[in-house]
């Protein structure tokens, strides 16, 4: 055997395949990054639909990796720092140029503040993966607002505004008192610190359905999905406001499962 082929024979090799979910995380970072090139031209609905479409990038980036068995620290770090700019950078300035702006410093100073919050945020799950005793509840509750989440509910107005302008022909953006910027820029605060808050909020990577509702909640999701695809600038904020709504009923359902589990834990002593 020559001397090359002994080398060749215990070079490691790697299959090209295991990048594809990298790949997929800077295709994400791309559109993020893009997103904030479209607002500067004022191309609000390309803006907002580039920020959504690498929140479904993110959901899918994390799947591929396991299903692929090429998960990685490199990978979970490159995700975490897209993730800062597609879901912190991104929507705060596209919000700004949108309509904060006009607050000028006031505005800004929330800008500063929601891509702070989403790097504490950030930075407390990846250290959370790390935790050798995970908190009680810690695969059905997320702490705070995972910034996917956080970023949708940055862009809510935006996407109001773009549904009451294709059917009512009526600027929200220049009309309503609740798009004044100073209003604006205190609701980015309140999502900001919601996301760096430890509010418990549900995770959906462990619902579990009974049988007997599997066709409903398959029908409802059909119809979900025409809905969004006929109405997406109303559909997204109605699944928003849903979301707001489901956080009083995470809060009380985490004190339910630490209440119990602390009676356990007595009753074994």
């Amino acid at each position: 055997m020559s001397r090359n082929n002994r080398a060749n024979k215990f070079r490691p090799s790697f299959h090209i395949v295991r990048l594809f979910p990298n790949l997929l995380t800077l295709m994400g970072l791309c559109a993020g990054l893009s997103s904030i090139r479209y607002a500067l031209y004022g191309k609000w609905e390309t803006a907002v639909i580039l920020i959504i479409l690498a929140v479904f990038i993110d959901g899918l980036d994390g799947r591929l990796a396991r299903m692929l068995h090429s998960t990685s620290n490199f990978g979970a770090y490159l995700d975490s720092l897209c993730d800062l700019v597609n879901f912190g950078v991104a929507p705060a300035l596209v919000l700004y140029l949108w309509k904060t702006g006009e607050a000028r410093g006031f505005g800004w100073a929330f800008v500063l503040l929601f891509v702070v919050c989403a790097a504490l945020r950030l930075a407390r799950f990846n250290t959370s993966l790390d935790d050798e005793n995970p908190r009680i509840g810690a695969d059905r509750f997320f702490v705070g607002i995972p910034a996917p989440a956080g970023a949708g509910l940055v862009l809510l107005p935006i996407m109001i505004s773009f549904w009451a302008e294709e059917n009512f022909k009526f600027s929200l953006r220049d009309d309503f008192f609740l798009f004044h910027p100073s209003f604006l820029s205190l609701y980015m605060g309140v999502v900001a610190v919601m996301m760096a808050s430890r509010i418990p909020t549900f995770s959906a990577k462990k619902i579990t359905v009974k049988t007997k509702y599997l066709s409903p909640i398959v029908i409802l999701l059909v119809l979900s999905l025409i809905t969004l695809i006929i109405e997406p600038w109303l559909t997204f904020p109605l699944i928003g406001g849903l979301y707001l709504l489901s956080i009083p009923f995470s809060i009380y359902s985490h004190h339910r499962m630490k209440k119990r589990h602390v009676a356990i834990d007595l009753s074994a002593k």
